[in-house]
């Protein structure tokens, strides 16, 4: 029945003059996050001062007696929307509109929308209710549960993983704070049920642990953190759901335990959030016949709510109902017998009734009939305006728009959910060391998605991550749509791949088992059995228990994008990995069980991730423009790493001023004599570590031609420190156009001064060391490098004569110069300097090709001492020699360059350690060990003549301060 329109009249002329709003936010704090988000952020409450005075309880009172019945009855009621656009006639916004003006719903709990739309839906219904709305929405992932483009979290489980609950309060801070933004009132979390049972289908993930004590630690640090922004959390599900195997959106479970049983395990973690101060509990729609009435659902057994939740436990918060259009209800009562019984049992909100209106004029007749008091009625709708005059509802409910965007998904909430993310990946499983894969003992990779629906296409976010660290991927489905044949095209590909990697899909959704089914686990089994394979559980980490033959068992929590961000790094040794099972898997793996496995390699981060801004490293972009713009060159890219992590990279301009392909951040340079480094001296390194070669060996042991006079007093160091004797330059292509005739002049050249005893930097030299490679080697220096040193790290882009790769790769490679003079053609694709050309493409001076990326894999392997993916490539001994001061005419390394006093390309603001070299295309890679900094420069700045391109000493300098000017002090 309707509500006359004058009762509203009548509420709206007395609520506004007589009730003050009030913002009240609850104090929150806690010990500082471990890991950079703690270091830039912290855990900042945002409390908000009271302003003057709360209300009198008079004034609800008054409210109270002007409010008619049918007014108290609707305030119960919370109904479903969608945050999305709504016209005005459409059908759902009518619907809405009804409940809110007909009905008097006290609330709303959002489900699927996006930021704006909820955000202004909110603002409509709002203006459209006589007495404010209390908006509530389920938000245990993070706004991103519910919210598209919101901060997702990691699920609970992966929370407690980490080990910190400190992430917990960090976790329920980010969520209120952009639950607030969008005019959320209520969040329903956390989830206290401890999941102690393997085959529960509808809890799982969602729970913290298995563990009562470990909940009730990370369940009190999630609420700590809603609270501190002033929204009420949500203790659920009452007195537990964790030791079921019955889905109660599917029919009612039963749990056959005593008080006692439920005193020692379930009720711990809602004990400790009441005495912590919980704003609200949510009932579980299950029955406990040993406690109360046999069969009674919790949700409407007063011995469940009344004698344990409030006499026993202390609890006068908020009661809200699960959703009573659940089966576990639904199915046994009618929608007002459902209501009346949750209101007898001390329930004081109704979730989601299947038929409001119903249920509506069936508790109306109750209270006539005297079966349900109104006084009863007016006990729950105190609680709840009481909740709506705390948070100044009745002053202002209307979500400011134009706050949005500095609230929603913030750099700071991101960078901290980030670092969960990463925190919560957990190895229990690593037969074999396997992690991290490496491209070179393991060549081809099948990445096999699992999953129960029929898409065709789940997880396939999981397949373009492998590529991103691994260049042989083959990616595939197995889902409820695959038929025999495609069955067979996967056999077939497993038994051509090395490793097997299977990516479990199996999600934890209302109404579906959350275990493989018996054809999926015969099928992965005949997919792994001849090939080492790694398991991902992307949802339910229980399904190791089915597959317990992977040589890798991993636990990554969720299947969202930002768990797969989490773990695909981590597999390949980019970030490390130390996270512990809160959980038990029965006859496998006991709780705190996990693999620690240290960061390796590198992996893509945001740059706030290690305390870099993003804001400053803007600087970067104007300065790369400019250039560009200046015609410095046409394009180029810029790769920052820092800590393990490459934080910025980005590519500029184009290939050529005719502009007709852009530069990719991932495009192919000639690195000139950058080769020198990352080629020829790490040869050299290489050898000198095996007691092939050693520094004090004197080149005329290998090279007849300085076997007499005073080139015998010539030795590698003297090579590499540039101090030999040998003239800087030599154009020899004018007449000598052969790699033999090219090789007899240099080892017959003159020398110009006394070896050691001036600096002058001579490419004839590392010509020379090439030649001592390849003797003590067996090999030419591309191949010794390619198979020692390229291959096994997994540079993909690196590589001598590129052409000979194919047009995919060419098709990266900026041109270098349109040569007149020897060549009388475009130079792509080919080196650019003459004598490596007529070298035929391989020289100690000049000729390799690289990425951004693979030069940053080489600068960390440097910063790691060495050692890249868990293999070590040289002694951390050697690599400090060789970047350190070794030169008395300068600061030199051997075949690395350093930074110079007065000015350097390297910039002003990098430390005196600073390591590198220049190549004269216009690259260029810094390496700041005291920072854990590599600036890397690719550029084609000899485009379309080696006299452009002026200015690239001043732009690299720059780029460098730039990079340092935005690290953001501790």
């Amino acid at each position: 029945m309707n509500a006359p329109d004058t009762g509203s009249a009548r509420i709206s002329s007395l609520v506004l003059p007589v009730l003050v709003a009030l913002l009240v936010l609850l104090p929150g704090s806690d010990k500082p996050l471990e890991g950079t988000a703690s270091a830039l952020f912290g855990e900042r409450d945002q409390t908000i001062a009271a302003r003057d005075a709360l209300p009198s309880d008079t004034d609800i009172d008054s409210l109270l007696q002007q409010m008619s019945l049918e007014e108290k009855i609707g305030q119960l009621f919370f109904i479903s929307a969608e945050g999305e656009f709504h016209n005005a006639s459409d059908p759902a916004y009518q619907r809405l509109l009804s409940g809110i003006r007909d009905y008097h719903v006290g609330g709303l709990i959002f489900f699927s929308g996006n930021v704006y739309g909820q955000a202004m839906l909110t603002n409509r219904l709002q203006q459209a209710s006589d007495i404010p709305l209390w908006i509530t929405q389920d938000m245990e992932y993070g706004a991103a549960m519910r919210v598209r483009d919101a901060t997702r979290i990691v699920p609970a489980m992966g929370i407690a993983a980490t080990g910190n609950p400190g992430y917990a309060y960090a976790a329920g801070r980010i969520t209120a704070s952009e639950a607030r933004a969008l005019g959320v009132h209520q969040v329903f979390a956390p989830v206290l049920d401890v999941n102690n049972n393997p085959d529960n289908p509808v809890i799982n993930v969602r729970s913290f642990s298995g563990d009562p004590q470990t909940v009730a630690r990370f369940g009190n640090r999630f609420i700590e953190g809603v609270q501190s922004q002033g929204l009420v959390a949500t203790a659920k599900h009452f007195p537990g759901h964790g030791d079921t195997d019955t889905d109660s959106h599917i029919s009612l479970p039963v749990i056959p335990y005593d008080y006692s049983r439920l005193d020692t395990l379930e009720l711990v973690p809602f004990r400790s959030a009441i005495q912590n101060g919980v704003g609200s509990v949510m009932s579980a729609h299950i029955a406990f016949p040993e406690l109360g009435k046999p069969e009674l659902p919790a949700t409407m057994d007063p011995h469940v709510l009344n004698r344990i939740l409030v006499d026993s436990l202390g609890f006068g918060g908020l009661v809200v109902t699960d959703g009573l259009e659940m089966s576990g209800i639904s199915s046994n009562y009618s929608p007002g017998e459902a209501v009346i019984r949750s209101l007898q049992a001390g329930a004081d909100v109704m979730l989601l009734s299947p038929d409001m209106i119903t249920a509506v004029n069936e508790v109306r007749r109750a209270v006539e009939r005297g079966d349900l008091s109104e006084a009863r009625i007016e006990r729950s709708v105190r609680k709840l305006l009481e909740l709506k005059r705390s948070q100044g509802l009745f002053e202002n409910a209307t979500v400011d728009l134009d706050a949005l965007n500095d609230r929603i998904d913030t750099i700071e909430n991101r960078v901290t959910a980030e670092e969960i993310s990463r925190r919560s990946i957990t190895v229990v499983r690593n037969e074999g060391g396997i992690l991290p894969i490496r491209a070179a003992e393991y060549p081809e990779v099948l990445v096999l998605s699992v999953a129960d629906d029929e898409s065709g296409n789940t997880g396939s976010y999981l397949g373009s991550r492998f590529r991103d660290y691994h260049p042989n991927v083959t990616f595939r489905v197995f889902d409820r749509r695959s038929g025999e044949e495609e069955k067979r095209e996967i056999l077939r590909e497993a038994r051509e791949a090395d490793l097997v990697v299977v990516g479990s899909f199996i999600y934890v959704r209302s109404g579906q088992p959350v275990q493989l089914t018996d054809e999926q686990l015969s099928f992965v089994r005949k997919v792994t059995s001849s090939k080492p394979s790694v398991l991902i559980a992307l949802g339910n980490p229980y399904v190791v228990h089915d597959l317990p033959e992977s040589e890798v068992q991993v636990m990554a929590w969720s299947a969202s994008s930002d768990q797969i961000d989490a773990v695909v790094p981590a597999l390949f040794g980019g970030s490390a990995v130390d996270g512990r099972l809160p959980i038990r898997i029965p006859d496998m793996y006991e709780m705190g069980h996990g693999l620690t496995l240290p960061r390796t390699t590198l992996r893509h981060g945001r740059p706030e991730s290690v305390g870099l801004s993003s804001d400053s490293l803007r600087r970067v972009e104007n300065l790369m423009r400019e250039a560009v713009f200046d015609s410095t060159f046409p394009g180029g890219t810029v790769t920052v790493v820092k800590d393990g992590v490459i934080a910025y990279q980005e590519g500029f301009g184009y290939h050529t001023y005719e502009k007709t392909r852009r530069t990719e951040s991932g495009d192919v340079f000639d690195l000139a004599s950058l080769t020198k480094m990352v080629a020829t001296t790490a040869a050299v390194m290489k050898l000198t570590d095996e007691d092939e070669l050693s520094l004090s060996d004197r080149v005329g042991d290998y090279i007849e031609e300085f076997s007499q006079g005073p080139k015998r007093a010539i030795t590698v160091r003297n090579l590499l420190l540039h101090n030999s004797g040998l003239p800087p330059f030599r154009v020899y292509v004018d007449s000598l156009q052969s790699r033999g005739a090219i090789l007899e002049a240099i080892r017959n050249e003159p020398l110009t001064y006394e070896p050691g005893t001036q600096y002058v930097y001579s490419d004839l030299g590392f010509i020379l060391l090439a030649e001592i490679v390849e003797q003590v080697s067996g090999l030419p220096l591309d191949r010794y490098v390619r198979s020692e040193l390229f291959y096994p790290m997994g540079l993909r882009d690196t590589h001598f004569n590129p052409s000979a790769i194919g047009n995919w790769f060419t098709r990266r490679i900026p041109p270098t110069e349109i040569d007149t003079v020897f060549r009388n053609k475009t130079i792509h694709a080919e080196v650019h300097d003459e004598r490596a050309w007529f070298l035929e493409g391989v020289a100690g001076h000049a000729g390799l090709f690289s990425s951004g990326s693979d030069l940053a894999a080489f600068a960390q392997m440097l910063l790691d001492g060495g050692t890249w993916a868990g293999k070590r490539y040289f002694q951390t001994s050697t690599v400090r020699m060789f970047t350190s001061d070794q030169s008395p005419h300068n600061t030199r390394g051997l075949g690395f360059d350093r930074k110079s006093e007065g000015f350097s390309t390297a910039g002003s603001l990098t430390s005196p350690s600073t390591f590198g070299h220049l190549g004269f295309t216009g690259t260029s890679m810094w390496i700041d060990p005291e920072r854990e900094l590599a600036v890397i420069i690719l550029t084609n700045r000899t485009w379309p003549h080696r006299s452009y391109g002026e200015n690239i000493s001043r732009v690299r300098a720059a780029v460098a301060d730039a990079v340092v000017s935005s690290i953001i002090d501790p």
